[in-house]
């Protein structure tokens, strides 16, 4: 990677801001409806942006990783957040729900195949989507794998990552009680979903700033001031899929089930100094997958639009669009 990478704005690597030539509110049952945009060329390659979180909605930015001649972009708010309704509802809210959401995108579009595009959260629902359905994916572009298991849930919530930035985790655990730190997400839980509005924004707030705190590799360790509600349905649907344990039916499933998806070609950008998604993650995952190919971006933590992580995924998709 180049030396002055770092020095560049990761906006400097992505193409071109477009709108979308279609938005839609698209009903998907249960009470739910997701907002759904398509941007780029309304002939081209389909490829599918699944965001992070969960909770995190996504962002005109997502559209800029793809060139618009060559590909058509499709971003969706996932169940609850964004422009999504109903807002930080977790009610039929599971992996499961989002996956079934994923195909009814697929088929309502008139899309046969798609790349799917997913990082962090976004990773692990890419994965877990995949191996549903298999036929439907011709391509995965994963960036700072999650595989939503009890030691990567123990890592960034059970002190792990609190090594690293001991003061940081000092704020973070402040706020509860010290008989209830020895399980930082069922603390975290009883007052997200509590019946006091003020309490779960206080602490929806400080759920999400632990997480921003740690997302680039130049973090100054402070997490930001994030507006109320976006930080309430952040924090609560994560909150929600981290207590159930993403919804799968066993600790390190996705890694079982590999055999699933042996057989589509990927590529994973992973951040080296990442302290959300460590790279064990990414490795285990490329060890195990025949056709995948693990990218390792030095002087890079987790964040989307660290420099070297964009460029190397705005690479990736320009490859991948001319074969």
């Amino acid at each position: 990677m180049d030396k002055f990478l770092s020095q560049k704005s990761a906006h400097s690597y992505l193409h071109p801001p477009r709108d979308p030539f279609d938005q839609r509110m698209m009903d998907v049952g249960d009470g739910h409806k997701i907002y759904v945009e398509q941007s780029g060329n309304p002939a081209g390659r389909a490829v599918v942006v699944l965001h992070g979180g969960p909770g995190g909605g996504c962002s005109p930015a997502m559209r800029r990783y793809f060139d618009p001649s060559v590909y058509r972009v499709i971003l969706f708010d996932q169940r609850g957040c964004g422009r999504s309704q109903p807002h930080a509802s977790v009610e039929a809210n599971t992996t499961w729900h989002l996956v079934d959401d994923i195909e009814q995108i697929r088929t309502e579009l008139g899309i046969d195949k798609w790349a799917v595009f997913g990082g962090s959260w976004g990773a692990t629902l890419a994965l877990i989507y995949a191996q549903a359905h298999p036929g439907s994916v011709e391509h995965l572009i994963l960036r700072g794998v999650f595989l939503a298991t009890e030691a990567e849930l123990q890592w960034f919530y059970g002190g792990g990552a609190g090594r690293f930035w001991p003061d940081v985790w000092a704020r973070f655990v402040g706020l509860i009680p010290k008989d209830e730190r020895d399980d930082m997400i069922s603390a975290y839980h009883k007052r997200l979903f509590s019946e006091d509005l003020r309490e779960q924004t206080i602490h929806a707030k400080a759920w999400t700033a632990w997480e921003n705190a740690l997302a680039s590799v130049q973090s100054s360790g402070m997490g930001g001031d994030t507006p109320d509600q976006y930080a309430r349905a952040f924090a609560r649907l994560e909150n929600h899929y981290f207590t159930n344990r993403a919804f799968l039916g066993y600790d390190g499933q996705i890694l079982d089930q590999i055999d699933r998806i042996a057989h589509i070609p990927g590529v994973i950008v992973q951040g080296r100094y990442d302290m959300i998604c460590p790279p064990y993650s990414a490795w285990s995952l490329a060890e195990c997958w025949p056709h995948a190919d693990l990218r390792m971006i030095r002087n890079a933590g987790h964040a989307l639009s660290e420099p070297g992580i964009s460029a190397e995924l705005v690479r990736v998709m320009d490859q991948i669009g001319e074969t």
